[in-house]
Order: structure tokens, then C-alpha cells, then sequence
């Protein structure tokens, strides 16, 4: 079977340089396999998300030679197949209401020793159908998670392990307002579009135990898995939509397609800097084994120049640090 990768954008503002790099590695994994690529808009937050965002940001990857070979229907448009997934496992008995407050939970959980991330108590879990009554809000609901290590070995990051009690403890899967959340509704999309492999950002890596416990309650197949690098700005911050970050507005007035995805690929450590190339002589040569796995610092700069020669080095140029 062929594989079949993704790339999966919020429509909750332009492009980044950090959301192009993933793109590309995604787009480059799949097509060096003679494999497809679906594009899949995640639009599930209403209030963040707009149809314009995402028309403009297929523009963009059409303008980067990023094509896709079929597209999914946006999350907005899914929310059956969501009430589905989770009606599924409301039927194992593993989903409760939460009527926790933001602070509540806050009070009530207890770090996770290694980094300072909290864990939900289980406060609500065991509530009596009168107590449940008695609330006056309508509830999230939670996922029951086994006292159980879900492993998996990552492409770029290696092997990852995670107790998913212990470190993660119940999650969410409906929001109080009635949205599905992300974990179930990339769960379900993924399964629908026959995803095989899923290349996304670091950042992610530490949900996708979760994901898996998902795919297991649901009898789904889960797709590989493989974490790249995120693009950090000097002081260690992620690339952000929020602070405009490279914005891709005006990194397409200032350069062009192939200068940008050189750039990238050099980060990647597929080509030598400073290098121009188009997606499609990108692809002929991509490799895993050669792409880094440490996140890469780019300078940022307030007013990228005009079009020039240098440009792009005057605009974007790699920090010697590799966090």
C-alpha cells in the first residue's frame, strides 16, 4: 500500500516560516515514497478560525510548489463523525463529565515531578448521579486513561514511552461548549483519510500517547509517527502566528519560492546553506536518515528587506545555536 501522509494547518492566521518547515518535510517524506499527500484544514475553534485564512494559506503552498493530492473535509464540517468516535466510548464506559473550573483544576492537580506539568485529580470522576445533577454548568467530558505505558518509536525522536496515568491522566475529548477536542477529532480525521504516516512538530510528540490509547479504544489502525524540529526564535521562543513571527505575507514579497525552501532545507540539513532548490529537486534526494532531530534558532528581524541578491541571508539567517 502507498503511503499516505498529511499536512494539517489551523486557518487561524497566515503562515509562518516554522508552519512552511513542517509542511515541506511532510510534503518531501510522502512524495520521496511515490506516496500522497491530503491536506486536511483543522478549523475545529470557531472563534480562531476563518474560511479566508485557509484560502489564503493553499495559495501559499501552491505558490511553494507544495501541492496536495486530494483534500479532507475541514473539522467544522465533521462533528458527526466526532459524536460518533465519542458516543463509541461513552458505550465502554470510559468518558465522564468535568464541571472543574480553569482554577479548580489548577488547585486540585498535582505537578508531574520532571517537568512541572500538572495532572488532572480525578475529581469528577466518581461523582454520583445526584451530585452530577446538583451542577448548574454544562460539563466537559473526560477520557478514563489506564494506569498502563503506551510506546511508540518516533522516526526522528526515537523511542518514546508515556504512562498515560501518571503522566497525562484524563483528558478531555468534548469541550463545556460543545466542541469535540483536538486529540479525538485528529484521531478520527487521520483514520477517515487513510493516513499512514503523520509528519508534524515537536511540540506535538508529547500527545501522541494519547492519540494511540485513542486509535486502541476505537479499533482504528494508528498511522508512524514522526516529530521534526520546531523553529525557535533567539531567546527560545516557537515560532508563533500570535507575534507574526516570519510572517509568509511578507516573506513572499521579499523572496521567492525557491530561496525560501532552500533556506528550509538547509535548516533541515538536507542541503548546504544558502542554497537555492524547488520542492520538486528537493524530493529526488530526501532522506530521514539526514534531517536533524534538535530545533533550529533563526534570527528575526522587525522589517524584512526587498527583494536583493542577499535578501534572504540579510532576513533569515541561522543562529550557530542548536537547542
Amino acid at each position: 500500500m502507498n503511503p499516505v501522509g498529511r499536512f494539517a494547518p489551523s486557518p487561524s492566521g497566515r503562515m509562518h516560516l516554522g508552519n512552511v518547515f513542517t509542511a515541506l518535510l511532510a510534503w518531501l517524506s510522502v512524495r520521496s515514497q511515490g506516496g500522497e499527500l491530503v491536506l486536511r484544514i483543522e478549523d475545529l475553534d470557531p472563534a480562531r478560525c476563518r474560511p479566508e485564512y485557509a484560502e489564503q494559506l493553499k495559495d501559499d503552498l501552491c505558490w511553494l510548489g507544495l501541492r496536495w493530492d486530494r483534500e479532507q473535509t475541514p473539522q467544522s464540517r465533521r462533528e458527526a463523525a466526532y459524536r460518533e468516535a465519542f458516543e463509541r466510548l461513552r458505550g465502554q464506559g470510559l468518558v465522564y463529565p468535568c464541571y472543574c473550573s480553569r482554577d479548580e483544576l489548577h488547585a486540585a492537580s498535582a505537578p508531574h515531578a520532571s517537568d512541572g506539568r500538572v495532572l488532572y485529580a480525578g475529581t469528577c470522576r466518581n461523582l454520583t448521579e445526584a451530585e452530577r445533577a446538583a451542577q448548574a454548568k454544562p460539563p466537559a467530558w473526560r477520557l478514563t486513561v489506564p494506569d498502563r505505558e503506551y510506546a511508540f518509536t518516533d522516526r526522528l525522536q526515537g523511542e518514546v514511552r508515556q504512562n498515560l496515568a501518571r503522566e497525562c491522566g484524563d483528558f478531555i475529548v468534548r469541550r463545556a461548549d460543545g466542541v469535540y477536542a483536538y486529540q479525538l477529532a485528529v484521531v478520527a480525521d487521520d483514520a477517515a483519510g487513510g493516513v499512514t504516516e503523520v509528519v508534524r512538530g515537536r511540540d506535538l510528540l508529547d500527545s501522541t500517547p494519547r492519540q494511540l490509547y485513542l486509535f486502541e479504544r476505537l479499533g482504528l489502525t494508528p498511522p508512524h509517527y514522526c516529530h521534526t524540529p520546531l523553529l525557535l526564535a533567539p531567546d527560545g521562543r516557537r515560532l508563533s502566528k500570535r507575534e507574526r513571527a516570519l510572517d509568509f505575507g511578507a516573506l513572499r514579497r521579499a523572496e521567492t519560492p525557491e530561496r525560501i525552501l532552500g533556506y528550509l532545507a538547509g535548516l533541515a540539513g538536507l542541503i548546504e546553506p544558502g542554497q537555492s532548490a524547488s520542492a520538486a529537486e528537493l524530493a529526488g534526494a530526501f532522506s530521514w536518515q539526514r534531517v536533524a532531530k534538535n530545533d533550529r534558532t533563526v534570527s528575526i528581524v522587525t522589517e524584512i528587506p526587498k527583494k536583493s541578491e542577499n535578501s534572504l541571508d540579510i532576513s533569515l539567517q541561522e543562529a550557530n545555536t542548536l537547542v
